[in-house]
């Protein structure tokens, strides 16, 4: 056997792209698996909940979501109902799973095969998104196989790379395209955020953002109540919290009005409100947050 056949055996699906004047090799990463689904009730008939699971030497990697019949091909909700054999397949940009196994009342389950894209992870790195970087160890193909197969069940794509970058937010990691994948994180979002007041989040920022449902009339509504200069972390404890301008309102009209988003946060948490207060001022309670927290305590005394 010829030392050339012995290496593409070794590089079993690997593509060698040429480029004028340099070999560039391109690995398409070739994937196996179990996969299972369950119908969704009436509530959501256009979804099914399907997950997917691949074990290897470093343990077992589990990607679990709903997903639209329409990405779904070969495969409807009439299908998953009425049971039997299927065949079907989600294909992404950055790759495709194909599956094959069966349904019996509304559940299925069987095996899938994932192919990459590797005109995919070239574009990427085009854009700066490397998926074999590692920042702690280097390169790294487990990773990069995992992130390959992420990018494929969440729908991450080179126009969602484009549209972030768009935003100038600064450097962006691979990692960072899933979380905005994830948690709907898009230029326009970034943008407004960055125009309310926060020009230096990063994407950690975003997603708790999203999660706190924190947004640029979320803003408006806090500076509105004269907090101007506070942390983007006070913004989550107060949506945490639920400090609402009617709670303000109804600590300043009680005589509290110098009051800062910690001292609201703790008020709420000891159910501080205004009928409170007015006990407490009937009781001689000094008008302060920290002598109402004692008072609700039961450890304050004149």
């Amino acid at each position: 056997m010829s030392k050339n056949i012995q290496i593409l055996m070794r590089l079993a699906f690997v593509f060698v792209v040429i480029v004028i004047g340099n070999y560039v090799i391109v690995a398409q990463t070739v994937l196996i698996g179990d996969w299972k689904a369950e119908v969704r009730s009436e509530k959501n008939p256009d979804k099914i909940q399907l997950s997917f699971e691949r074990r290897s030497e470093k343990g077992r990697n589990q990607h679990g979501s709903s997903f639209n019949y329409a990405d779904l091909q070969g495969l409807s909700r009439e299908q998953a109902l009425s049971g039997g054999a299927v065949k079907f397949s989600l294909v992404r940009e950055a790759g495709s799973i194909e599956c094959e196994g069966s349904f019996s009342g509304g559940k299925g389950a069987g095996t899938f095969r994932f192919t990459s894209n590797p005109q995919f992870v070239a574009a990427m790195k085009t854009r700066g998104f490397d998926f074999a970087a590692d920042s702690s160890r280097g390169k790294n193909q487990d990773l990069e196989e995992r992130r390959l197969f992420a990018a494929t069940t969440l729908n991450v794509t080179t126009a969602l790379a484009d549209d972030l970058l768009s935003a100038d937010f600064g450097k962006l990691e691979t990692e960072d395209l899933f979380k905005a994948a994830i948690f709907k994180v898009d230029s326009q979002f970034m943008r407004e955020m960055k125009a309310s007041g926060f020009p230096n989040l990063g994407m950690e920022e975003l997603v708790k953002a999203r999660i706190f449902k924190i947004d640029a009339d979320f803003v408006r509504e806090v500076v509105a109540l004269g907090f101007t200069k506070e942390p983007f972390e006070s913004l989550v404890k107060m949506r945490i919290f639920k400090v609402t301008p009617e709670f303000v309102a109804e600590a300043r009209n009680e005589g509290l009005t110098n009051l800062d988003v910690e001292d609201l946060v703790k008020m709420k948490i000891f159910k501080i409100d205004s009928a409170f207060i007015r006990q407490a001022k009937a009781d001689g309670v000094p008008l302060e947050v920290e002598k109402l927290v004692q008072k609700r305590i039961g450890v304050w005394s004149k």
